[in-house]
């Protein structure tokens, strides 16, 4: 264990007062929890064809039912309106609306939404609406995705279509989320759809997705003036495996892929070193002014810090390893470290001048209910203690967030592990789709509740 990094606070609401307008929320994502795969007009992803390959993920599983939540998201929203949360952030699978992936849209897809919407709406939980949670069309895949430059087009017009049909309703809208993990995962390490491992490749979309990003902001802004938009990046500080000068360079290349390449363009207005010179071959004039869209909050998920060695034989400059043996580490193997989420919040902050969000955040673990039917899953609520107490310490030191969302509401299908990590406040067991809250769920009803409490003390 390193130093008190994993820290208990008996009360975690104690200390440094939040904003007033501080939301409590929880996340999901469509294709990890929907399910419906095939239902009412909806055609494939990206994932629902990479999941089906023998060895991409653990125990051959897929998202073709995950929770169901397509047909039981009313019992969902239930859940979250008896935990207390004020927000829920979700995403929209962009080939349930237009199943092409453009020209004509899916009215029985656009209808889910529309009650979901309006299901939330009429319990007090605020929708906030993600356009792209890795769940591309295989139909725009095949016109070559995110490196096909005309891809920023039909995404406009895509995130035109879903802010035009939600924004009566909808304020918070994300562009992406994530867009460091499936641009490097799926160009660079090959370890999820599309499966490459080629850096020109990566290069060209990490550029598309940039300016899809400014095309979409500009398409919300167009359709919902009154939208509150941002984008949600995975921030992790990326640590040298090792002592030697080799695996500290390899750990600032990580940093950059991971880290910056996707914020410093989108609210600095530039790429970062070292890899500017990688991406300029694919930038035209203007394109750097067409990704700089103003925006209103920056999107923090965090799960942990993350570990780069040397490698000779590494195309992008770095080799991925995981978390050393000495320090503390979660149930699935991640380092626990609450001062790095403290740091990086106030460097965000600092750094970009918006409110912070802080969109993702749990802990991974593979429990199941006792004898008595219950899931007392301590760990788990030590590690929300721990990483709610540290984001109000950076709060106290001067960091502006204004949200936090739990990852996740449910357990679902989590990417390459399949089913077997389970994030969520409640339980799902698979088979008759039962929804148990764990004891997570209550822990986290009574914080909301005593957060409440206090504000109107």
């Amino acid at each position: 264990m390193e130093g008190n990094s994993m820290r208990d606070p008996e009360n975690p609401v104690a200390g440094t007062r939040l904003p007033r307008d501080f939301v409590w929320g929880v996340s999901t994502s469509s294709y990890q929890i929907e399910g419906a795969a095939q239902d009412d007009g909806r055609r494939p992803s990206i994932w629902d064809l990479y999941s089906k390959v023998p060895g991409h993920v653990a125990n051959g599983d897929t998202g073709d039912i995950a929770c169901d939540h397509y047909h039981r998201y009313r019992e969902d929203i239930g859940l979250m309106h008896r935990i207390g949360v004020g927000a829920y952030r979700f995403s929209v699978a962009w080939p349930r609306v237009l199943p092409d992936g453009r020209g004509i849209s899916n009215e029985a897809g656009l209808g889910f939404y529309d009650r979901l919407i309006d299901g939330l709406l009429a319990v007090g939980i605020e929708p906030w609406l993600c356009l792209y949670h890795w769940d591309l069309p295989q139909a725009l895949q095949e016109e070559g995705g995110w490196q096909n430059r005309a891809i920023v087009d039909w995404y406009a017009a895509y995130a035109a279509l879903v802010a035009k049909r939600y924004g009566d309703r909808v304020r918070h809208f994300v562009t992406f989320n994530e867009p460091s993990v499936f641009s490097l995962f799926g160009y660079g390490l090959a370890w999820h759809p599309p499966g490459k491992k080629d850096p020109a490749a990566l290069h060209q979309a990490i550029h598309h997705i940039n300016l899809a990003h400014g095309a979409g902001v500009d398409a919300i802004r167009a359709e919902v003036p009154r939208a509150l938009i941002g984008c949600i990046h995975n921030v992790q500080p990326a640590r040298p495996l090792g002592s030697s000068p080799e695996d500290a360079a390899a750990a600032r290349v990580l940093d950059a892929y991971w880290n910056r390449v996707f914020p410093e363009p989108q609210v600095l207005g530039h790429y970062p070193e070292p890899l500017a010179k990688l991406i300029e071959p694919y930038i035209q004039a203007g394109d750097l002014d067409r990704i700089r869209r103003p925006i209103d909050w920056f999107g923090v998920n965090h799960y942990s810090p993350i570990f780069a060695r040397a490698d000779v034989d590494a195309a992008l400059g770095f080799a991925w390893a995981d978390a050393p043996p000495t320090v503390r580490r979660s149930p699935i193997g991640w380092q626990l470290d609450p001062e790095a989420f403290r740091d990086l919040l106030v460097e965000v902050s600092r750094r970009y001048g918006l409110p912070v969000y802080v969109t993702e955040n749990g802990a991974g673990a593979n429990e199941a209910p006792d004898k008595s039917g219950q899931v007392l899953d301590h760990e788990r609520i030590s590690y929300l203690k721990a990483y709610i107490g540290a984001l109000r310490e950076a709060v106290g030191m001067g960091a502006n967030v204004h949200g936090y969302f739990v990852w996740s509401l449910l357990d679902n299908f989590e990417w390459g592990a399949g089913y077997a990590n389970r994030f969520g406040l409640v339980y799902v067991d698979y088979p008759t789709q039962r929804r148990i809250p764990k004891e997570s769920a209550h822990w986290y009803a009574r914080l909301i509740n005593s957060e409440a409490m206090r504000e109107v003390s």
